[in-house]
């Protein structure tokens, strides 16, 4: 018998979640700048223009807003439509079709009608590529109900919510990081599956502080806790995978456990991801901490071009180790 698992980069393995259900669905499609001919910025879609053909596999014009609304008109005419924008700063640019149209449509025609859409977009921070495709900014998106939020941190996350999220019958903004998408490789299943959307997953396990990180700082926030874990002190990582809907009863009832919780995120702190996240946890768990939330992610300020100054930018396991021991009482 040969080996059940595959090894697949990141890129890899969302290529091939969108690969198979190409081939076993017709109404799965792709669109978007240069993912066909080219097979996408990072190559993420290299090969499914010459497997499906240009039918199926859509170079676009350079219009977010087109795009999107390519993908939502397609969807509400029973397709099945992944439509990418190519950096994530670009995204604001469709917010007007996501927020008016994509979330909205489903409510305003008494769920007569269902926006089956699937937009993946990435960000590049870490890369050098400036302010204007570097950004990371989730939480913008918390504030559109009706639309799913899914970040995957690992190869095997990212198949799964794949698959999820093109076979949901509701729209979803798939958020991948640029940075892991050649660098990071896991063993998955040979055989297809799929993860629950609002179902966390605990990375590691500890008992003396929660982690809960978002996207890349999962990697951070893992290689923190080995550090750490050379002085004596054990740390829980959480992988939220999705934030909307956030599985909240994972994270609570981990910090029963450790009674401590910082939360990483590429985004900036003020405003960001772990603001939200927090909240929550102040109104679920308050009477369980034994020291305050801390929160790790960027400074208040664009992204600097420079990859010097850059590095300096990014959160890092560094910082997420201090915010550890802060919590510990032990800086």
């Amino acid at each position: 018998m040969g080996d059940p698992m595959r090894t697949l980069t990141y890129a890899e393995a969302i290529r091939e979640a969108i690969r198979e259900e190409m081939k076993v669905n017709p109404k799965v499609f792709i669109a978007g700048e240069d993912i066909g001919v080219y097979g996408g910025a990072q190559k993420v879609t290299r090969g499914l223009y010459e497997e499906f053909g240009a039918e199926r596999v859509i170079d676009t014009p350079i219009s977010e807003v087109a795009i999107v609304g390519l993908g939502i008109g397609a969807a509400l005419m029973g397709m099945k439509p992944i439509v990418e924008i190519m950096y994530m700063d670009f995204l604001p640019i469709a917010l007007e079709q996501i927020i008016n149209h994509a979330a909205k449509i489903y409510f305003m025609s008494g769920g007569e009608l269902k926006v089956p859409l699937v937009i993946r977009t990435q960000y590049s921070l870490g890369r050098a590529h400036g302010a204007q495709h570097s950004q990371f900014f989730p939480s913008i998106l918390l504030n559109i109900p009706g639309i799913i939020i899914a970040l995957p941190s690992t190869p095997y996350d990212a198949y799964g919510l794949m698959k999820t999220a093109i076979r949901s019958e509701n729209p979803v903004v798939y958020i991948e990081c640029c940075i892991l998408y050649h660098r990071v490789k896991d063993k998955i299943p040979d055989q297809e599956y799929m993860i629950q959307f609002g179902k966390a997953d605990i990375k590691r396990i500890g008992n003396d502080v929660t982690i809960i990180a978002i996207s890349r700082m999962v990697h951070e926030a893992l290689e923190a806790a080995k550090i750490l874990e050379e002085e004596n002190i054990s740390v829980e990582v959480i992988d939220p995978r999705t934030i909307q809907p956030l599985d909240i009863k994972t994270i609570t009832e981990s910090i029963k456990k450790t009674n401590r919780v910082v939360i990483a995120s590429d985004d900036c702190v003020f405003g960001g991801i772990g603001a939200e996240i927090a909240a929550s946890i102040q109104e679920h768990v308050f009477s369980y901490l034994d020291a305050e939330i801390v929160r790790v992610g960027a400074p208040n300020i664009p992204v600097p071009f420079s990859p010097q100054l850059e590095k300096m930018y990014m959160p890092s396991r560094e910082d997420i180790i201090k915010a550890v021991k802060k919590v510990m009482y032990l800086e």
